[in-house]
């Protein structure tokens, strides 16, 4: 049954009424601009805000570092084993016998490409999910379907099975454990949370270095089958590492604003689909404009991390340890995760945006430089520096999706980015393979890699002026609304003074 109008109104004068606690009501701050509009959405958000006890700030630690620990070892459990599987590829393609067959490098290469967009392409419907089951039940059976997925693909000798073992199976259930660790890390961190995302997206820089070794060990010495059953292990520790995931708010609570919620779903008259996909949130101008300009960045994004082993084992043959290009780019990618989150804490607003405009023109540029590196130590060097950025691009993406929507529409928002970025994704490798099979070198693949940053760097140029063009005109609204509230009041209040005024009058008379 959908709660009357009159319960919402209720609720708000219960909270009016009790004492206010250590922090002041007035002092307590609003949630951020989001992409809601109208009356009744913002007397909604007063609603939901009222219903809070005082001091519901993010407890900027505590448990939450136990959170963030377990959202690190997500990262790296999820990435680190997509960003090492240019090592499985060569493994796959050795146990096939067709590692000189070009068509199969292409098919092959499908594999780790379905894998990685699928991961995006389930992000968005994750966040639906994370908004109605909450973060700890989705990121739980997430992992355990991508443990079903790895451990299904083990058992699989050939290359077609694999679209949907790893591609399909286990990129979902990764998709639907790592969609909440990036919500989650909002509910316990606010001021700390450009810091916190830096050390939790470093997880998979820190396991992209460690896994190629590991697997190149795992690969020379037992069979693929045999690797990909210990990397099942990871997926079980992210099983249990979802548990941690604990909710803030009591069940009650939760009731409490979830009947609040589908109040206002019943005044607004929405379809079923609107409640659970927040279409409104493109609505934002700024936000729009992000999610075009971030997947016309990623076309060429991937394609090193899927072809960079095979092109380094055919430009440089005499060197012995070929592995230590993806280390590279994982090092210093954990470095730019925690440099660049704790540096956007100090840059204000949107204009964070900024840091991601370079990071793009840098990762663009190394892409370009990768085929004219004639010396192996070159390589290396282009390799620390496009880890670096890329470190830069990853940590500040939820900190910007909470600065354009705020933090109540955040966990959509970056649920629709990641679905969005799951096409270039997983169009650019095959694409690059493809070039590669065509012109017998990966040169042309990896110029055309580096285009694609550069334009997505350019487009995001226009965010914070659309953004700042926005507030002003928000706050000339705000303004105004401020403006007729305190006539309101004013007006109100005279007329109680002059019914007070002649009461007494006709008294004394």
């Amino acid at each position: 049954m959908v709660p009357s109008r009159e319960e919402p109104a209720a609720a708000r004068g219960m909270s009016e009424a009790q004492p206010p606690g250590p922090e002041s009501m007035e002092d307590a701050p609003l949630p951020g601009p989001g992409p809601s509009d109208g009356a009744e959405v913002a007397a909604e958000k007063v609603e939901v805000e009222l219903a809070r006890p005082a001091g519901a700030e993010p407890p900027e630690g505590g448990w939450g570092w136990l959170v963030m620990l377990a959202a690190m070892w997500c990262n790296g459990s999820v990435f680190g084993i997509q960003n090492s599987y240019g090592v499985l590829l060569e493994s796959l393609l050795n146990e096939t016998g067709t590692a000189n067959d070009d068509q199969m490098v292409f098919k092959a290469a499908w594999v780790g490409s379905l894998s990685m967009g699928m991961i995006f392409f389930c992000c968005p419907i994750a966040s639906v999910f994370t908004d109605i089951f909450g973060c700890q039940k989705t990121a739980v059976v997430g992992a355990a379907v991508g443990f079903i997925g790895l451990m299904s693909s083990s058992f699989v000798s050939a290359i077609e099975p694999l679209y949907l073992t790893y591609g399909i199976v286990f990129a979902c259930g990764c998709s639907f454990a790592y969609q909440p660790s990036l919500v989650i890390l909002g509910h316990y961190f606010k001021k700390r949370l450009g810091l916190v995302n830096g050390i939790v997206t470093a997880g998979s820089s820190v396991f992209t270095i460690l896994l190629p070794l590991l697997l190149e060990f795992l690969t020379s010495t037992v069979r693929l089958s045999y690797t990909l059953r210990v990397l099942c292990i990871f997926m079980f520790v992210l099983f249990l590492a979802g548990f941690t995931y604990r909710p803030l708010v009591s069940s009650a609570k939760d009731k409490d604003s979830e009947s609040s919620r589908f109040s206002f779903f019943s005044r607004r008259k929405f379809s079923p689909t609107k409640k659970f996909f927040n279409f409104a949130i493109f609505k934002v101008t700024a936000y729009a404009v992000w999610t075009a300009g971030i997947p016309l960045a990623l076309f060429g994004y991937f394609v090193p991390y899927v072809h960079l082993m095979k092109h380094v084992n055919e430009r440089f043959q005499d060197e012995e340890n070929k592995v230590v290009v993806l280390m590279c780019i994982g090092i210093t990618s954990g470095v730019g995760r925690l440099l660049f989150g704790r540096i956007a804490d100090y840059v204000p607003g949107v204009k964070k945006v900024y840091l991601q405009i370079l990071s793009f023109f840098f990762i663009g540029l190394m892409s370009m430089m990768i085929p004219l590196c004639s010396v192996f130590g070159a390589l290396i060097a282009v390799c620390l520096v496009m880890g670096l950025f890329d470190g830069c691009f990853i940590s500040i993406m939820a900190p910007i999706a909470f600065e354009l929507v705020g933090a109540q529409d955040a966990s959509q928002a970056i649920g629709f980015l990641l679905g969005f970025m799951s096409i270039p994704m997983t169009v650019g490798p095959p694409i690059a393979g493809l070039l590669r099979d065509k012109l017998n070198s990966y040169d042309m693949a990896f110029y055309l890699a580096g285009v694609p940053p550069l334009v997505g760097g350019v487009v995001l140029c226009f965010i914070p002026w659309i953004h700042s063009k926005m507030q002003r005109e928000m706050d000339k609204t705000t303004g105004g609304e401020k403006m007729e509230k305190m006539l309101e009041n004013q007006n109100s209040l005279l007329s109680i003074s002059s019914g007070i005024f002649k009461k007494e009058s006709n008294s004394i008379i």
